[in-house]
């Protein structure tokens, strides 16, 4: 089996997975401590998180981990951790105060199969789950590691990252100051996108390090691979914006346009947007070069992130 070939089946694999996990994480089982679990919110944070997406956070979390020889259960944990971060960041984003999406992946998105309130909640629900998984023992045995798995995970996801991102992205937009869109530079659109997307892709590959105990050059190399898995899952998001066909990428395309939103592609051009995503490729590929023939899956995967038309 290729390496292309075997990417998709263990990609597939972790898809099954985690969605396996999730839905017992999500189950009306209390866990300990829990006074209940109310129906109606319970039944939104599966809607949001189950039966959906490609597991390609997880993925990462999955197969940085392997590399040393981590506990594939353990590894699982923590991806399973990260996406609740990353359904949560969706349901959120997708609310008429943020980005007003009606579709997500082919689906009517929180707010509108269920309510504004109720869409608000099952965020703050998955996001709090999220730091509840990675504390747990099962995730860990050594609560050195967990406590750093939580730390990461948290400075991804907040202020200086993801939440971050979004917040620029906002001003950007011209959501404050009297409406003013922003003109951004290359390097403005850099840092924007590594807060707002790259920084979970890049805790993902860095999990895989944190659980694995990896020495400090191997984090360096996971920490890279990741920061350039982040940029090429950016670019290409942002090319499917312009060229992608909304039934099969699951949301509405040309949004990006129609807000006046800075991207690489606006000021690269499709071409040069491309062009970048090749360069991006290599840096991906030889950051894990230390590693040789057991990251043939990893570099597998980051090819894939810069042509994936979905």
């Amino acid at each position: 089996m290729n390496a292309t070939a075997q990417f998709q089946d263990r990609l597939n694999q972790v898809a099954k997975d985690t969605d396996a996990l999730l839905d017992r994480l999500l189950g009306p089982a209390l866990a300990g401590g829990e006074i209940g679990r109310p129906a109606r919110l319970l039944d939104s944070m599966r809607y949001a998180s189950l039966g959906a997406g490609k597991r390609f956070r997880p993925f990462l979390v999955v197969e940085c981990a392997s590399l040393f020889g981590v506990d594939r259960n353990q590894a699982l944990m923590a991806g399973a951790a990260l996406e609740c971060v990353h359904c949560y960041s969706l349901v959120h984003d997708d609310l008429p105060a943020m980005d007003n999406d009606d579709l997500r992946r082919g689906q009517p998105t929180v707010h509108k199969a269920f309510d504004d309130a109720t869409a608000i909640l099952a965020g703050d629900g998955l996001l709090t789950l999220a730091f509840d998984i990675a504390a747990r023992a099962e995730t860990h045995p050594d609560p050195a590691v967990r406590v750093e798995l939580v730390q990461a995970l948290a400075r991804a996801s907040g202020l200086g990252g993801m939440v971050g991102g979004q917040m620029l992205d906002l001003a950007a937009e011209g959501r404050f100051d009297g409406g003013t869109v922003q003109r951004l530079g290359e390097k403005q659109i850099l840092t924007l996108q590594a807060m707002k997307t790259g920084a979970l892709l890049k805790f993902a590959c860095n999990a895989g390090g944190i659980l694995g105990k990896a020495t400090a050059a191997q984090r360096d190399a996971l920490d890279r691979y990741g920061a350039a898995v982040g940029q090429a899952f950016q670019i290409a998001d942002d090319l499917l914006d312009v060229e992608g066909d909304p039934a099969l990428v699951g949301k509405q395309t040309g949004k990006d346009a129609e807000a006046g939103k800075a991207t690489i592609v606006g000021i690269l051009g499709i071409d040069g947007a491309k062009a970048r995503l090749r360069t991006i490729v290599s840096d991906a590929e030889a950051a894990l070069r230390p590693f040789g023939k057991a990251a043939d899956v990893l570099i597998a995967g980051a090819k894939f992130v810069a042509d994936r038309n979905v």
